[in-house]
């Protein structure tokens, strides 16, 4: 069982970012990594053409709740902001993406802006901007320039590779590093994507997940037939998806407008588990558990962000921003939480496995 060991809020310099842009609602324009000493946490945040990052720290501090298990958060101050110089985007970003490699040594920031403009940088491992390679790629049909929400994911098996969803396009482009591998053509608008996790098979890294309206369609890199749509499974008619999310065992959560977090088990095209109305109002954001796969985090529109078993449907805690997201992210190899809230706040959680169970 996991068990939240603290929660922070920080708000972001007003002389920094004044006004933040507006994006889309399933945008996740905030990524976040922590420091090697854990003592703090770096927070990436993106607002109209740019890209800010944030230092808070993560040292010990006793943490409240309140009732149903809600969590108060302790103010802390941001000890360090910049602007990231390494963008320069045209357009409003929609989604950026952290990617970590414990072999490599540095970390990449991918961003795409809402004409589907994709920008990749290597950043050193704490934060610090290294001179290091940068590469932008455009889409092929750049001479429509249609503004849109657009998502982006990095493989998890190969970081060179990356994968570019753009909403009115209808398109899913996928690119190594900046060559063209593939293009996707989607019946429905897409409005979230994920390169599927597999520990056992790397050739889980050559299959995406996208949510596209109301259904979860499968693509293989390597597959011809059927324009590359291994599957598709429907959801509710009318209730469109925006958040999905690939654990580490392979399984695929999707939610969306209808509420529901839906477990599904890609090999038998199924559904392991449905946590209904879990969320008061539309999911927006997903992350399975880095600690424990069988744990999701759920962020609604609401201001909420829960934490629980998706095969109980049991809440273990929760917590509320003060205002609408603009982001919610989770850092990939544990599980430290990060969202940005329209008034500026800046929410960071730190979620560890019970020590009894550890013992």
């Amino acid at each position: 069982m996991l068990e939240a060991k603290s929660l922070r809020k920080a708000v972001v310099p007003s002389t920094l970012i004044p006004n933040p842009s507006p994006a889309n609602l399933q945008s996740s324009r905030l990524a976040l990594h922590v420091s090697h000493d854990v003592s703090s946490c770096f927070v990436y945040i993106a607002s109209d053409c740019h890209i800010y990052k944030l230092q808070i720290p993560l040292d010990d501090s006793l943490l409240s709740k309140g009732k149903e298990s809600l969590l108060i958060p302790i103010y802390t101050e941001v000890t360090n902001s910049s602007l990231v110089n390494r963008c320069p985007h045209r357009s409003e970003i929609q989604s950026i993406v952290l990617a970590e490699s414990e072999s490599t040594g540095y970390l990449l920031l991918g961003s795409v802006d809402s004409h589907g403009d994709l920008i990749v940088s290597k950043l050193g491992v704490n934060g610090e901007d290294v001179d290091r390679l940068t590469y932008t790629v455009s889409p092929r049909d750049c001479g429509i320039r249609e503004s849109s929400w657009a998502g982006l994911c990095f493989s998890p098996n190969q970081l060179s590779m990356a994968a570019v969803a753009r909403g009115f396009c209808k398109t899913v482009d996928v690119y190594d590093q900046d060559i063209h591998v593939r293009t996707f053509r989607t019946l429905l608008y897409p409005s979230a994507v994920s390169f599927m996790h597999n520990s056992c098979n790397a050739s889980g890294s050559n299959i995406l997940a996208v949510a596209e309206g109301c259904q979860l369609t499968l693509w293989d890199l390597r597959m011809k037939a059927n324009g590359g749509c291994l599957q598709r499974i429907c959801g509710s008619v009318g209730d469109i998806y925006y958040a999905l999310s690939s654990s580490s065992t392979g399984n695929i959560a999707i939610g969306g407008a209808d509420r529901t977090v839906t477990i599904y088990d890609p090999r038998k095209w199924s559904a392991l588990s449905r946590w209904v109305h879990c969320s008061k109002y539309e999911i927006t954001g997903l992350a399975f558990s880095s600690n424990d796969p069988d744990y999701i985090y759920i962020q609604g529109v609401d201001y909420e962000v829960l934490c629980g078993d998706w095969k109980t449907n049991n809440k273990i805690f929760s917590f509320r921003g003060d205002s609408n997201w603009l982001g919610f992210s989770k850092c990939h190899n544990r599980d430290v939480l990060g969202g940005w809230c329209d008034s500026g706040s800046i929410f960071v959680a730190d979620v560890v496995a019970k020590q009894s169970e550890i013992d």
